[in-house]
């Protein structure tokens, strides 16, 4: 059966409550590479709270959760994460309790052969005050879906990054384990720990969370150029490009004109870009 575009655009949720602590808090932190070194204050600050705890933005997207979507009538089998981005009104604080309203923004029929895109967008703010704290944009590609006779067109253009050499690179480690620590704080998809599953969906092995990498490019840029102060970033969008493993040692390269960073991961074995288009916004 097709997936039905009129319900798909009005699904939508108001004011879902969404309460996390610092253990949340330090478990996105760890998943995503940070306090391998325990020795440098800079990280340590994102994974030990006596001194206080700082956030890092890309939190935002699994605060902002994933649910809208479930049974919404697509093949959920052949659905993928495309592009996500962040907009901060100001830094994630490190516990506390948020207020989350979602809508389905868009959905455009990219063909039978292509599927079909499906953007979610997600406003939250904080509960005892109602100040406005993030909004995150999320496009699924449902690649089974296509051809229902919606409309054509894009989410969006991506970023164009520079024609230059990158300014700055920084080598990310991954861990053999990353993709079973980093399933605690988002979804639980065998994709991501059964090599059975992975390989029935054309793949080498588990992969690393879509979030996992984008939660990668921000501490890149966090260490590498904002000397970690979380303060300074207030945008961060980047488009999933190819699978991760885990255990691969990713190069981030990062172009800096301005406020404003480009991004890109690339496995370095495989000399393959697994994380594109990625534009950071720093506050000025």
């Amino acid at each position: 059966m097709p997936i039905d575009y009129e319900h798909l655009m009005s699904l939508r949720t108001r004011g879902e409550r969404v309460h996390y602590t610092d253990r949340d808090t330090l478990l996105y932190a760890l998943g995503v590479g940070l306090g391998r070194d325990p020795r440098n204050p800079g990280e340590l600050s994102y994974v030990a709270e006596h001194t206080g705890l700082k956030t890092l933005p890309s939190f935002a997207s699994i605060l902002a959760g994933n649910s809208l979507l479930d049974d919404c009538g697509w093949n959920a089998s052949r659905v993928i994460m495309r592009d996500e981005s962040v907009t901060l009104e100001r830094p994630v604080d490190e516990a506390g309790t948020l207020l989350v309203d979602r809508d389905v923004a868009a959905v455009f029929d990219k063909g039978a052969d292509e599927g079909a895109l499906i953007v979610v967008e997600s406003r939250a703010r904080r509960e005892q005050s109602g100040q406005a704290a993030f909004t995150t944009r999320r496009t699924w590609l449902a690649r089974g879906d296509g051809g229902f006779g919606g409309p054509r067109g894009s989410s969006s253009s991506p970023h164009v990054l520079p024609t230059r050499r990158p300014d700055m690179t920084h080598r990310c480690e991954t861990r053999a384990d990353q993709a079973l620590l980093f399933r605690l704080s988002v979804d639980r998809n065998p994709l991501h720990v059964d090599a059975t599953v992975a390989r029935q969906q054309g793949l080498d092995g588990p992969i690393l969370h879509g979030l996992c990498l984008q939660g990668i490019a921000c501490h890149a840029i966090l260490q590498v150029i904002c000397d970690f102060d979380h303060t300074l970033i207030r945008e961060l969008a980047v488009s999933f490009a190819g699978p991760a493993y885990p255990g691969e040692t990713l190069e981030a390269e990062l172009w800096q004109d301005a406020n404003i960073v480009s991004c890109r991961l690339r496995a370095l074995a495989r000399d393959e870009v697994v994380l594109d288009h990625g534009r950071c916004v720093l506050s000025t």
